[in-house]
């Protein structure tokens, strides 16, 4: 198994890079890894924490009292249209070997930080894609019966940023691999307003390389890609959307509509609901681009990113991120729910 280190800081391991220290930490690279850290854990009854790429999480300043398992675990498998990566690849990595290989489904995608393990998870999207599109079946771990198995796409039941990972199974499976069914030789799909403007003037159709490289051209003037070049930027060191987009009745919708004059944002959400904007609703309640409470900011790229400028803790991005509720809820009755997993604190956001 490789080496359980004590006492190990989890600051680097998160884009938010805020938190404390792990009990133990054991970065998995082998599917057997992750069975024996299980088993290390569970001898010393210690509770465990399942991390990828710590792109999507806030981790307490008083760190984790047990075992922080990080899948680690590398390589990917191509057949045909498909592709089999395990849980350690990196995602951004997976989507441009896809656009190399003239293989559609995930190019709107791009740019999004984090490890494939946590794709299901959330059912992670932008741009008019999600990966309950493409996705075939995930490799996982059921830590109750300690067997291997495969779920399919329905066995997943996914749902906006919802999967059973991280709602009704929570904690039950760690995810090993997953298995993507792309279209090979497939246009882009472009029908996002933000890419349909930026292609609306260009003669020929786009390419999935030209979708996959506006994609990350949006994202970085978000604030929203994190890379090397990037890493000095304090409006990169976040997780990404802090809020979900509010999906709200057609009565709810109405009602904000009624208290403003300018159009607010509306997508479709199913019979009789509406999905809107976090971020209209935050910037509309009083909290513009570069608001701050101390260290932890609103980005000056995008409003619905929060940042650490330097030397924020845990607790600053929370205090900032429930002014930023409570301003919503106070201004449009509209209660926004975060998007990270929060770790090691006493008490739900």
């Amino acid at each position: 198994m490789s080496s359980v280190q004590e006492n190990l800081p989890l600051s680097p391991w998160t884009t938010f890079g805020v938190g404390g220290p792990a009990r133990y930490f054991l970065n998995a690279k082998l599917e057997a890894d992750v069975v024996e850290g299980l088993d290390f854990a569970a001898t010393r009854n210690l509770p465990v924490f399942i991390v990828g790429g710590g792109s999507n999480l806030l981790v307490s300043d008083r760190g984790f009292n047990g075992l922080v398992l990080r899948v680690g675990i590398e390589g990917t498998i191509w057949e045909d249209a498909q592709v089999r990566a395990a849980a350690g690849e990196d995602w951004d990595a997976v989507v441009a070997d896809c656009v190399e290989r003239d293989m559609g489904g995930v190019e709107c995608l791009s740019g999004i930080p984090g490890l494939v393990g946590g794709t299901p998870v959330q059912n992670v999207g932008a741009y008019g894609q999600e990966i309950a599109d493409v996705l075939v079946a995930v490799r996982v771990l059921d830590r109750h019966a300690g067997t291997l198995l495969e779920l399919s796409r329905a066995q997943c039941g996914f749902e906006y940023r919802a999967s059973i990972f991280n709602t009704s199974q929570r904690d039950r499976y760690i995810v090993l691999s997953v298995t993507y069914g792309l279209r090979k030789g497939a246009p882009p799909q472009v029908k996002y307003p933000d890419l349909l403007k930026r292609f609306d003037r260009q003669l020929e159709p786009p390419s999935l390389a030209d979708v996959r490289r506006v994609v990350r051209e949006i994202r970085a003037g978000k604030g929203m890609l994190i890379d090397v070049s990037t890493e000095g930027d304090p409006d990169c060191r976040s997780a990404g959307s802090f809020f979900k987009n509010p999906i709200v009745t057609e009565a709810e919708y109405i009602r904000i509509q009624n208290g403003v004059q300018e159009a607010v944002p509306r997508y479709p959400a199913g019979t009789g609901k509406v999905k809107t904007s976090a971020a209209w609703l935050i910037e509309n309640a009083g909290f513009k681009r570069g608001f701050a409470i101390g260290p932890a900011a609103v980005s000056a790229k995008h409003t619905l990113a929060l940042t650490n400028r330097g030397g924020a803790q845990a607790a600053d991005i929370v205090h900032l991120a429930r002014e930023i509720r409570r301003g919503v809820e106070d201004r449009f009755g509209v209660r926004l729910v975060p998007e990270p997993v929060f770790v090691g604190f006493d008490e739900e956001f």
